[in-house]
């Protein structure tokens, strides 16, 4: 059965959120279902799959916005099982839930340096050939654009046994290119926001939206021990993320709720080696692969998002 059929019957619930005396209307329905392997499951986030408007599907073997590109896959369908017993497990049952719980043990944000999902999913498709299992825009939309059976193309080495997530963001730039940022943030009275008219375009499914930064004012901080200026991500997003994170960790038991952290029990701001990537199982940072890679960059707030994570008292 193929992985639009899958999901064709998914009723998707209507996403509820809290919205001021203006009113704030949609342009799109989600729901608050993630789909793996074809089954649903509950996440207490926005959900827009990628068989529903406006169509951010990874299985398109073309361009989404583009009149022409390249036709062919932009994922491999499943998994490279990491184990002879798991390769067994799914040459008789396939990539069901269980297998794929024994598989995927990383779950890897990037942001897109692209500013909002829309742009981001267009680079993917129609320029980069590549993929990731969920965008999440400025305003806590999430995006699946492929079921978590197949393997997205986002972290390299870690493809098979990771699940990949863009975060709406322009970026991180050494701080004497400020003015790259200044190209998308403004200031008013009530504080630093991305500027509307980047959003009018976008499709941002929640409008109007004012995207504001968690943080005043921006960031300064260091990955690879290089310095760095980022604006901090929206509420929303962190809200939606770590929504995201406990619903994989109730799928991938494997994806423990913690990223790596140093002797002091902070955090890291490096990569792993080879040998502590092997030995690591959970949430991480794209810089924690590589080291030319600097996202989710030093404003992401590491200890806000995992402590949004821990068991409740």
């Amino acid at each position: 059965m193929s992985p639009r059929a899958l999901v064709a019957g998914v009723v998707l619930l209507a996403a509820c959120r809290a919205a001021p005396a203006e009113a704030l209307t949609h342009r799109f329905p989600a729901g608050n279902v993630l789909v793996v392997a074809g089954e649903r499951v509950p996440v207490d986030a926005p959900v827009v799959l990628w068989t529903e408007e406006p169509f951010y599907d990874a299985y398109r073997e073309g361009p989404r916005f583009a009149a022409e590109g390249k036709i062919e896959k932009r994922y491999r369908p499943g998994r490279e099982p990491r184990t002879p017993e798991l390769a067994d497990a799914v040459a008789r049952d396939g990539w069901s839930r269980a297998n794929l719980a024994e598989q995927v043990d990383l779950f890897v944000l990037h942001y897109d340096a692209c500013g909002t999902s829309k742009t981001c999913f267009r680079v993917l498709q129609d320029e980069r050939i590549l993929s990731v299992h969920f965008l999440l825009d400025v305003d806590g939309t999430l995006y699946q654009t492929l079921d978590l059976a197949e393997t997205a193309w986002h972290a390299r080495a870690a493809n098979p046994r990771s699940i990949g997530v863009e975060i709406a963001h322009v970026g991180a730039f050494p701080p004497g290119e400020r003015e790259r940022l200044e190209r998308w943030y403004e200031w008013r009275e009530q504080g630093t926001r991305i500027r509307p008219e980047r959003l009018e375009s976008a499709d941002v499914r929640t409008h109007p939206f004012e995207a504001r930064p968690a943080r005043e004012p921006f960031v300064r901080g260091a990955i690879h021990g290089e310095s760095l200026l980022q604006p901090d991500f929206t509420p929303e997003q962190y809200r939606s993320l770590a929504a995201l994170a406990r619903a994989l960790h109730e799928v991938f038991p494997r994806i423990a709720l913690d990223a790596p952290r140093d002797a002091t029990g902070a955090v890291r701001m490096d990569a792993l080696t080879d040998a502590e990537e092997a030995e690591f199982s959970g949430i991480l940072g794209h810089y924690h692969l590589q080291t030319n890679k600097l996202d989710p960059g030093p404003a992401f707030d590491w200890e806000r998002f995992l402590g949004e994570l821990a068991p409740q008292p």
